[in-house]
């Protein structure tokens, strides 16, 4: 027999085999009853689905511009990659941002700025002055809360190691201390979810001798206990079962092979005053800035919170408030919630500001925000807001090289971040990425700096609601301090 003849025979029977499997797949698609277009198109049908699957990574590269994406475009993404690479901030021939959009940020370059030589520093600012070790935070930006179990064991330790060269703190979030993060030696916050993973007893209460010995390590700064975060106010966190090994479920104090699913608020706090007797027990027993993390819902209810800290007194209050934003959205979280619950960290950081500031608190409680904060130009606009420190988590997973495939919640993350599969976290090499982390941190700083610098300030901190302007729908802008006066 010729090769060709070969060939031919080959070639009939892949033919075969395909014809074959296509009878095989009209059967099965006519013959189910769940699905209509696979029932009423058999096999073309399938087609759709194969589309729409291929449909977000399509949009992605080819066919959206760089700033239509949600939740984050390319521009954002692409910006962060260049200052994690140490490339320069510069670029030419004009801005590609569309300057007309309602809601955006403009800020107001002073006359007579400052001359070169007097260039904006940021400075440590202390938490947690009564407490008996406070925190003298050295930057203004840092990472949010991720924790390990929802992010890898490489992308936990280049995040540590990249905080330590940076300068910034790194929120262990609510898994627990495990040994990944304390190998940086970066300055860590210990945070305190609703199941007190890493600090509970049997029966998921505090055990005051586990927060001891968390707040015994040096590298610990403050503690944050988490009520509520922006991708799921109202629900506890959530770690697929799929992501729990039985070194995840041992600093965490679960049971291995089970979801891991937080209650959706603290059994022992029912009310503001339940909560500042808890975050003084937290603060007495661990010696250090005890803080909480909470979302906006109503005014009314901030109102309360520092109305119940006024009338105890000042000593009562939290060190420090982190605002998450109904944006803010690293968790794995119900669509219901990610999309239509918390109000977002443009509105209510100006809102909480100017409610803890009226209330006397604005030395005594520090205004941490959190949400969609990934670019200098965000990160200025909370300066401006009110806000003392900024943290970012998924700024810092697009240092690490995410590529926003959004399957945080699948353990199938391609770029070895959110997965425990050691086939794709071999991709995540801990020694190459933590410069990157570390170059972001800094690059963020640096634009900070460059921004409160062309508005006449010394220090980025002294940037106000002046200094910002916010587009309105017809097309003009109008000082921030104007639609939120504080």
């Amino acid at each position: 027999m010729s090769v060709f003849e070969g060939l031919a025979i080959a070639l009939i029977v892949a033919v075969g085999v395909v014809f074959a499997v296509l009878v095989v797949l009209f059967v099965i698609d006519r013959m189910q009853t769940q699905d209509a277009i696979r029932r009423n198109y058999p096999v073309v049908g399938r087609f759709r689905y194969l589309f729409s699957s291929l449909g977000e990574f399509f949009r992605q590269y080819f066919f959206a511009m760089d700033r239509e994406e949600l939740p984050f475009n390319r521009a954002q993404r692409d910006w962060v990659k260049h200052s994690g690479d140490g490339k320069g901030s510069t670029i030419a021939f004009g801005s590609t941002r569309n300057l007309n959009v309602p809601g955006t940020p403009i800020f107001t370059n002073a006359a007579f700025p400052p001359l070169d030589n007097q260039f904006a520093t940021t400075k440590s600012l202390v938490i947690g002055e009564g407490a008996r070790e406070p925190y003298a935070a050295p930057s203004i930006f840092n990472l949010s809360g991720m924790s390990y179990g929802a992010i890898s064991k490489p992308a936990v330790q280049a995040l540590s190691k990249g905080c330590a060269k940076a300068g910034v703190w790194m929120n262990t979030g609510e898994g627990g201390l495990s040994p990944y993060h304390l190998e940086g030696g970066c300055d860590l916050v210990f945070q305190m979810g609703t199941a007190k993973f890493g600090v509970r007893d049997a029966d998921g209460h505090l055990d005051d001798a586990k927060l001891r010995a968390v707040a015994s390590h040096d590298q610990v700064k403050m503690i944050e206990i988490k009520l509520a975060q922006g991708a799921k106010p109202g629900k506890g966190g959530i770690l697929p079962a799929a992501k729990i090994s039985p070194e995840i479920a041992e600093i965490r104090g679960l049971p291995a092979g089970q979801d891991g699913i937080s209650p959706n608020r603290h059994a022992e706090v029912d009310d503001w005053d339940d909560l500042l007797d808890f975050v003084a027990h937290v603060r007495e027993v661990s010696g250090l800035p005890t803080g909480i993390k909470t979302v906006l819902g109503s005014e009314k209810a901030f109102e309360e919170f520092f109305e119940a800290i006024v009338k105890r007194g000042a000593d009562s209050a939290p060190d420090f408030i982190t605002l998450d934003g109904g944006e803010g959205g690293t968790g794995a979280s119900p669509m219901s919630l990610m999309d239509l619950v918390g109000v977002s960290i443009r509105e209510s950081l100006p809102r909480v500001s100017a409610l803890r500031n009226s209330h006397g608190l604005k030395d005594r409680i520090r205004l941490i925000a959190s949400g969609k904060l990934v670019g200098p130009g965000d990160v200025a606009w909370a300066l401006c807001a009110g806000a003392d420190f900024i943290v970012s988590a998924r700024g810092f997973m697009f240092s690490l090289g995410c590529i926003q495939a959004l399957k945080c919640n699948k353990n199938t993350c391609p770029t070895g971040i959110t997965t425990h599969d050691l086939r794709f976290q071999k991709g995540l090499v801990p020694e190459e990425k933590f410069e990157k982390v570390a170059a972001y941190a800094t690059g963020i700083v640096k634009e900070v700096e460059t921004i409160a610098h062309s508005v006449g300030v010394s220090e980025p901190r002294q940037m106000r609601r002046k200094h910002v302007r916010i587009v309105q729908p017809d097309g003009t802008s109008i000082p921030l301090s104007t639609l939120y006066p504080s």
